[in-house]
């Protein structure tokens, strides 16, 4: 029998925010490529977030430079659907070769006739060069430490979408980065008792002196950062764009009557226990966000900008009892909790891409997402190139700079024929 086999210059897997750039720039520079995606375009924002979601970033920032959020105030932060129609409209206006309800199954090298064969749901592909544009909220990661008490209702936030699919009760949000937060503060707002495990996190103000942070990173180049800062590969961020944005306080919220603790650290017995460590984590959290007001006034001052002071944002409510008088362990039932929500992140998941481009945690080995396996190319992580990699315009910049990478290869690769 024979076996029919798609020939293609460069196979893009994935359709979310990394592969329609990577679409686009070799689009631009005439590259023969497809995208495949097991879902639909951009289906993690619509299926794999809470139903009030909205962008982290105002719209006139988050997005690609060739097109603007339709009928969005240009500081307003789009819900998740639109984001969602947003990328969708964006592949429709350059006709990405968009091949929707694909899963990629294998990715191996074709040895001795060069490149790869990728086998798929629809068949199989011969491709010169692979981009993983996959990201890096593939897997959800629930921790080993969770409790397997049959009668508690625990999920992922990746599969949480409002208040009303939990049961009664009160809730223990693990977590407090940009999800977990703003989870914990809808369900406070619905009515529900809600602990919130806080860890350690960076707190960037929402906006200082009439600029919103993602503009004050852009001006004190901390956009371009190239690495993490050592000891903080693992801090989340807690910002958030609901209630039309609004600077993350957990003294706050601890006064609208949220129960803050500290990192969750093991289920025993029918108890939770957290570290001691709820006002270590605020703290420096307050560090971060201080250190970000005395970088904007000194550069405020610098350049000699009109922007109104602002002192209110340097004072702090009093200390709540939870951070001077710690909750270290609590009865769950005591408690009345019987649902625990994990906003713990995710893993990756390279298991369908059998080449030798991964260190021996499975991570990708790359530079600026050109991989170590010649052909290979990694798209929307984390400090691909800089701090800016996986925000949707950060992440078109890194998808130029590949494409740029690609165009490169093919010219040696046809050389004499394309000279």
């Amino acid at each position: 029998m024979t076996v029919t086999i798609t020939d293609i210059d460069t196979l893009v897997v994935g359709a979310g925010q990394a592969g329609i750039a990577m679409s686009e720039h070799l689009t631009r520079q005439e590259v023969p490529h497809i995208v495949l995606e097991k879902n639909r375009i951009a289906e993690a924002w619509r299926s794999h977030r809470w139903d009030s979601l909205v962008a982290n970033g105002p719209a006139w920032h988050d997005r690609f430079p060739g097109m603007t959020f339709p009928g969005a105030h240009p500081d307003s932060f789009v819900s998740k659907d639109k984001v969602a129609d947003y990328f969708q409209a964006y592949a429709h206006k350059f006709d990405a070769p968009v091949k929707t309800g694909v899963e990629v199954f294998s990715a191996v090298r074709d040895e001795g006739n060069g490149g790869f064969i990728i086998e798929t749901s629809e068949g199989s592909f011969k491709a010169q060069r692979i981009v993983s544009a996959t990201g890096p909220f593939q897997i959800p990661t629930i921790p080993s430490i969770a409790p397997t008490d049959p009668e508690l209702y625990q999920i992922h936030s990746a599969k949480y979408y409002n208040p009303e699919q939990l049961p009664e009760g009160a809730v223990l949000v693990v977590g407090a980065g940009s999800s977990g937060v703003q989870i914990a503060d809808e369900l406070n707002r619905a009515g529900k008792q809600v602990f919130l495990s806080v860890g350690p996190h960076d707190r960037p103000p929402r906006s200082y002196r009439g600029r919103d942070f993602v503009w004050w990173l852009g001006v004190l180049g901390l956009w371009d950062a190239a690495a993490n800062e050592p000891g903080k590969e693992h801090v989340t961020i807690a910002v958030s764009g609901a209630e039309g944005g609004k600077t993350i306080d957990f003294r706050e919220l601890a006064s609208q009557g949220l129960n803050l603790v500290g990192r969750t650290s093991a289920f025993e017995n029918g108890n939770v226990y957290f570290d001691g460590d709820l006002a270590k984590n605020i703290r420096a959290g307050d560090d971060n966000y201080l250190s970000l007001l005395d970088r904007a006034d000194e550069y405020v001052a610098r350049h000699g900008l009109d922007l109104p002071e602002e002192p209110d944002a340097r004072h702090f409510l009093a200390d709540p009892e939870c951070m001077t008088n710690p909750t270290t362990k609590l009865n769950l039932k005591a408690a009345g909790i019987n649902t625990i929500i994990w906003a713990t992140g995710y893993t990756t998941d390279y298991s369908w891409l059998k080449v030798n481009a991964f260190d021996e945690n499975h991570q990708p080995k790359h530079h600026r997402g050109v991989s170590s396996e010649a052909g290979v190319y990694f798209l929307g992580l984390p400090w691909l190139s800089r701090r800016g990699s996986t925000f949707i315009w950060g992440v078109w910049h890194d998808a130029k700079y590949i494409a740029d990478q690609i165009v490169i290869q093919r010219q040696y690769q046809y050389y004499p024929n394309n000279v």
